[in-house]
């Protein structure tokens, strides 16, 4: 049975096959973190959540699409903050 993204033509069976095959990749190397320190530096707060994951897990970079999170100037630790067509540049 084709996903939907296949039914609908929006991609074919090979780049679908290379979807889940990236989606596993991230899945076996993704890690469960336990936030334990609170950084508030977000306009939307509901996003410092996400960036107490990224502190708690010593990531490098944040991929998002999210402008409150890219507009962010100034963290108390050290994190690149990008979007996807950036990450995909480098």
């Amino acid at each position: 049975m084709p996903l939907a993204l296949e039914a609908e033509g929006k991609i074919d069976h090979i780049q679908l096959k290379a979807l889940i095959s990236g989606i596993a990749t991230f899945v076996t190397r993704a890690k469960i973190v336990h936030p334990m320190k609170g950084v508030s530096v977000c306009r939307d707060p509901k996003d410092n959540m996400i960036l107490n994951c990224c502190l708690s897990a010593g990531a490098d970079i944040l991929i998002t699409g999210d402008k409150d999170l890219l507009e962010i100037t100034s963290l108390p630790f050290d994190l690149k903050i990008i979007t996807p067509n950036e990450f995909i540049k480098i």
